[in-house]
């Protein structure tokens, strides 16, 4: 059976080889592409010396090049393909054409993986497990410091490069389904080839290649297929706004317009509001969408209809060739708002059961809501995005615990934030999170208080939506001495030999950390096999005296959710409750395990939540 896998793996990590180059093309993108698509249109980039002097041309059945398009630079060409419904994978010869100068350059077309357009994107079924990589376990010390790569290993460095890989995700499979999570979502792993703090991927300078300090193609296409077999979905980190100003078309740019504002650095306003603002100035929308993020990251301009077309093509060349089961995409609404509209359009029509999540940083529902798919907006605007990030609730939940108890404090805040449910096309999709990579981690923004990082886990497992956890939460993982990214992002305790805690073995963690990696795995693995919790509508009471109680139901199964936030005992009147519990006399408390009588008022601890399932 072993060797068995093994073959099935060398056969697929060799299908992600890259091409064979004529000397005469430096780029050609993508590499390969597949027979029996939904889209039967692809555009070819090509880069070499002088390629526009160049005719194009092929001879292929079921092939036709529509069109070669040159631009302002002499070193790009464009191809227009059409590909048929009934076109057979093989290679094509691309013929290239100049006077008495020719030559020939291949490019396959591939079998697609049997239902590879029907695949099963992560869902309200699945929890998510976030991995920032170089932080979370080093698997493979060989690749630490690559010859060529001046961001080279310095783990006494905040922002540099400690050593995590793809293998150590890889080594961490077993792991990460034992805590019962469905899904993860590594932070991206494309080739950042910086000067220096390139660690965190997102300034991608080859958004076709793996970072080799992560590891390869190969590698990824592996962890890929190993999670699978753990049921775990792959979900990608993409990145649509910026690349990384190490890209290699910085130093040739395809177009004058390739990049916004020509090149120059122009920093954006970061006002998101300006995209829904029927009073914004037009100079400020263009400056927020087209202005860069930081002078690292130069923005790419989507209203050129070849970056848009390149953009579009990577992200499905990655869906195939990795069989993914999802995206995340950074900075989603600072790029070009039809461009937006088009990519998700096409993702979502290739792939109808797919998902998306993107990254709308806004503590206001009613910009969020902007983006999801079937949201009716008053400008028109469309967007094919299933599951936006709830950052109103993330916002909502750590000042709820943090703050006295009041009549519009404490988890009436949970509570005013749920009630906005109805601006979103379907709430019971959105992403929820109690903290990121970018942000404080939730035991620090709690100030360390044991009991109300419990109860945030527990509205994380129950709540509405899809849940996802940053790594190393569920061993109390902080940022005690600033909010510092190299700090959050922290080395996971095992994923180095010379960490003296280790999270996957128990080795010297505290009790309090055991305490809550135990909470996680209970929480977890129940939410996973228990539909009230997946698919179930949410029913929820206006909070009394700091408790706030919610239900998740379907018609075979309820699941009663507690939070006490007061610091005193109290008894709960379950009588408030009735038309919930009518005609039920028992449950049980998922976390102590104890049968929970029903016919009477319960006692309530203080500061805690209790998880009771009545039913099913």
């Amino acid at each position: 059976m072993k060797k068995l896998l093994l073959l099935f793996i060398l056969i697929a990590t060799q299908s992600v080889a890259q091409q064979t180059l004529s000397p005469k093309i430096q780029h050609l993108e993508p590499a390969n592409w597949w027979v029996g698509m939904n889209e039967p249109f692809l555009q070819l980039l090509v880069h070499g010396e002088n390629i526009a002097e160049y005719s194009p041309s092929l001879k292929y059945k079921g092939v036709e090049l529509l069109a070669s398009h040159k631009t302002d630079n002499p070193n790009y060409l464009f191809l227009d393909l059409q590909i048929g419904s009934k076109t057979k994978a093989g290679s094509i010869n691309i013929h290239f054409n100049k006077d008495n100068d020719s030559f020939t350059q291949e490019f396959e077309l591939k079998e697609r993986k049997s239902q590879s357009a029907g695949r099963e994107g992560f869902n309200t079924s699945d929890a998510i497990y976030l991995i920032t990589p170089d932080r979370f376990v080093n698997g493979d010390p060989s690749n630490d410091t690559v010859e060529g790569y001046t961001d080279a290993l310095n783990r006494a460095e905040e922002y540099g490069r400690h050593g995590g890989d793809i293998q150590g995700m890889i080594n961490s499979l077993d792991y990460i389904a034992d805590l019962g999570f469905t899904a993860i979502w590594p932070m991206p792993l494309e080739e950042n080839e910086m000067d220096q703090w390139s660690y965190h991927g997102y300034a991608i300078t080859d958004f076709y290649q793996i970072d080799p300090r992560f590891g390869s193609n190969e590698s990824y296409v592996e962890l890929s297929q190993k999670a699978s077999q753990k049921g775990l979905k792959l979900i990608k980190d993409v990145v649509l706004n910026h690349c990384g100003s190490g890209h290699w078309w910085m130093d040739d740019m395809p177009a004058k317009d390739w990049i916004n504002y020509g090149g120059e650095y122009k920093n954006t306003n970061h006002r998101r509001e300006v995209v829904r603002d029927i009073h914004a100035a037009q100079a400020d929308k263009e400056l927020y969408t087209r202005g860069w993020f930081v002078e690292s990251m130069p923005d790419m301009n989507q209203q050129n209809p070849m970056m848009a077309n390149y953009l579009i093509q990577n992200c499905i060349w990655w869906i195939e060739t990795a069989e993914l089961g999802g995206f995340r995409v950074d900075t989603y609404p600072y790029s070009d708002a039809s461009f937006l509209s088009r990519w998700s359009k096409r993702i979502m029509t290739e792939y109808p059961n797919f998902n998306i999540t993107s990254e709308e940083w806004s503590t206001n529902p009613a910009i969020t809501s902007y983006w999801q798919k079937g949201k009716q907006n008053p400008d028109g605007y469309q967007s094919y995005v299933p599951t936006p990030m709830d950052f109103p609730l993330q916002e909502a939940l750590v000042k709820g615990l943090n703050e006295e108890l009041g009549w519009n404090t404490d988890l009436n805040r949970v509570y005013h934030s749920v009630s906005n449910d109805f601006l979103y096309a379907d709430a019971s999709k959105l992403l929820i999170f109690p903290d990121n990579h970018d942000m404080s981690r939730i035991y620090t923004q709690l100030h360390e208080n044991d009991k109300y990082y419990k109860m945030a886990m527990v509205m994380m497992a129950t709540m509405r939506g899809i849940p996802q956890i940053y790594y190393g939460t569920e061993v109390l993982m902080a940022n005690p001495n600033s909010d510092s990214h190299g700090e959050i992002r922290g080395e996971f305790p095992g994923g180095w030999s010379d960490h003296t805690a280790n999270a996957f073995t128990g080795q010297n963690l505290t009790e309090k950390q055991k305490e809550a990696q135990k909470l996680i795995k209970t929480l977890f693995n129940y939410r996973k096999n228990t539909p009230a919790l997946h698919e179930g509508k949410l029913l929820h009471f206006t909070p009394e005296n700091g408790v706030y109680v919610y239900f998740r139901y379907t018609d075979s199964q309820k699941v009663m959710v507690i939070f006490n936030k007061n610091p005193k005992t109290q008894q709960l009147d379950l009588t408030r409750f009735a038309e919930m519990l009518e005609g039920i006399s028992e449950g049980k408390d998922i976390l102590s395990g104890e049968t929970v009588d029903l016919k009477q008022p319960l006692t309530l601890d203080m500061e805690t939540a209790r998880v009771i399932e009545i039913g099913g």
